[in-house]
């Protein structure tokens, strides 16, 4: 053997040892872990999502991948030192980012900004170095908190108030609750729930209340993974309550009692002295007789000043509070003055080809000044200045007709620009109906309505200054749609013909 000067064998074994450790690094095995529990994130916010290598070593050498169900393309890949844009996914291009500079102790953490209800779900970090192999699972779960309730009331069904509940934004699918004043959880009438185009929940659902005495309703919505809910209440008024005849309920409960105690008076007198018992039976029926006659008339003419007096109550209630309450339209008759308007017979017979109508064409003829005004075909008349302030009402008979428009419309300050003429109408065209805010040119509101009894009467209340226009369905006194929030700046004329609007081309849907 060589020796090397000044050097023991001793010496040049560690040395050796040191050598080939330095040579030939360890290829040992490694995991990875991530998180334990789910990672929450609101919708709209930045979320950090950690993973980690053990033991703990240098990551910078390795090919790291973010992914969700396919390896590519990928959230992120992360390979010689940096990353990697041709293999992501086009949705986090921009929105992703490895944090701080860890990765020498095998520390990655991917930052994703912006989450959207999309990003829900796992993720998988995966490690690779050189033929080996590991990855770990991470579970996100994004939270949309939606809109506050919107509770209000829609009418009177079945002897209740329905009321309807619709708010949106909430991811995942949320929990919806009805509840009394006191906490009693109320069932639903309707429920649905919908997904818009990013995923987020919308819910509707409704409540038919019976109970007069229940006083407030409560909607609550809550999101099931971080129990946060939001709340809206609604106050019924118990008159708004259909309530049943107290008279009724009061003769309901005399008659069986009266009944049970001549029973019981017969019986014991049979048994006694039968013969002596029908004589006395005999005059203490008639005397009964009497008595009750007298009780009746007492308790009806009561009952009669009662229910007038609630009446009346109820009525002051409502005047006190109708712009709000869309019920009751014989009451809020009270609020507006009666228009002069008359219907053009003649053209409404000769369109439903009614042939009692055709013999009476005589009867009416047309104003030749309402073809210039008014247009061609509208059969409604205005025996009264124009509209230009004060609250008013007229009524329309529309019968069984399966195409008509109905409404009001604005006369331009210039009347020899008919093309400026703005319509607010209801439409029906077979058996589909919609609200319709129009000129000859444009359309600014089209909304479709859901109509269960065809109208044969239909009620129109006209508040110029709060610039409002309702339409009620006098066949069972429901409201059908109301025009809010409207600017009226020229004169205002009923509106009634038996077809749908003539929109040009450019003004349709």
């Amino acid at each position: 053997m060589v020796g090397f000067p000044g050097c023991s064998a001793g010496f040049l074994l560690p040395l050796f040892l040191l050598q080939v450790s330095t040579w030939c690094p360890a290829t040992s095995g490694f995991s990875v872990k991530g998180p334990a529990e789910p990672i929450l994130v609101l919708l709209g916010a930045d979320a950090t999502l950690p993973c980690q290598l053990s033991p703990e070593q240098s990551a910078a050498h390795m090919h790291i991948r973010w992914y969700r169900a396919r390896l590519s393309p990928a959230v992120l890949v992360y390979q010689n030192g940096q990353e990697q844009g041709g293999e992501q996914m086009l949705e986090y291009r921009g929105r992703t980012e490895l944090v701080g500079d860890s990765t020498g102790k095998g520390t990655v953490a991917l930052l994703i900004h912006h989450f959207r209800a999309s990003d829900d779900g796992q993720y998988r970090c995966h490690f690779k170095d050189g033929h080996i192999s590991q990855e770990a699972t991470v579970e996100l779960h994004v939270i949309g908190l939606g809109s506050a309730p919107h509770v209000y009331m829609t009418g009177l069904e079945d002897g209740g108030i329905r009321v309807l509940c619709s708010s949106g934004g909430w991811f995942p699918k949320p929990k919806v609750q009805w509840s009394g004043m006191v906490g009693v959880k109320l069932p639903s009438l309707s429920e649905s729930q919908t997904q818009d185009g990013d995923g987020l929940f919308y819910v509707e659902a409704s409540l038919v209340v019976m109970d007069s005495s229940l006083g407030n309703v409560t909607r609550s919505i809550q999101n099931p993974l971080s129990g946060q809910e939001k709340v809206s209440t609604i106050f019924l008024p118990e008159p708004f309550f259909p309530r049943m005849s107290p008279w009724r309920t009061a003769l309901a409960g005399t008659l069986p009692v009266l009944a049970l105690l001549l029973m019981g008076i017969s019986y014991t007198g049979w048994r006694e002295h039968q013969a002596k018992e029908r004589a006395v039976k005999k005059r203490k029926e008639e005397s009964d007789e009497r008595d009750q006659m007298k009780k009746e008339k007492e308790m009806a003419v009561t009952d009669k000043v009662k229910l007038e007096e609630e009446l009346e109550w109820r009525k002051a209630l409502y005047a006190a509070d109708w712009k709000k309450a869309l019920l009751y339209p014989d009451w809020r008759k009270e609020q507006f003055q009666p228009a002069l308007v008359t219907v053009n017979h003649k053209m409404f017979c000769q369109n439903n080809s009614d042939p009692e109508g055709k013999e009476n064409l005589r009867e009416e003829t047309e104003d030749p000044s309402l073809s210039n005004k008014q247009g061609d075909c509208n059969l409604i008349t205005l025996c009264q200045e124009a509209f230009t302030l004060g609250r008013h009402y007229w009524k329309i008979d529309i019968e069984d007709t399966d195409e008509w428009t109905l409404g009001i419309y604005e006369e331009p300050t210039d009347s020899n620009d008919l093309q400026k003429e703005k319509f607010r109408v209801l439409e029906r065209k077979g058996n589909k109906y919609r609200a319709l805010a129009c000129c000859l040119q444009a359309v600014s509101l089209e909304k479709p309505l859901l109509i269960e009894k065809c109208p044969q009467k239909i009620v129109i209340f006209l508040d110029y200054e709060d610039g409002d226009i309702s339409f009620y369905n006098m066949t069972d006194d429901t409201h059908i749609f109301s025009f809010t929030q409207a600017i009226f700046s020229g004169s205002l004329y009923p509106y009634f013909k038996l077809r749908s609007m003539d929109l040009s081309a450019s003004a349709q849907y």
